[in-house]
């Protein structure tokens, strides 16, 4: 089996970097419709940090 993907490095905070990301995504014309807290959820669901 083959492992195969890509990664980019980009400068900034994380919430900088999702502004950023968002404000792209707009520019192509999608949007983002949720955000999910995973650290939130876990914590509520089986209380894990």
């Amino acid at each position: 089996m083959s492992n195969y993907g890509f990664g980019v490095t980009v400068p900034g905070s994380f919430d900088e970097v999702i502004e950023k990301t968002i404000e792209a995504l707009k520019t192509e014309g999608f949007g983002v419709l949720t955000t999910i807290d995973v650290k939130a959820t876990l914590k509520k669901k089986i209380d894990v940090d």
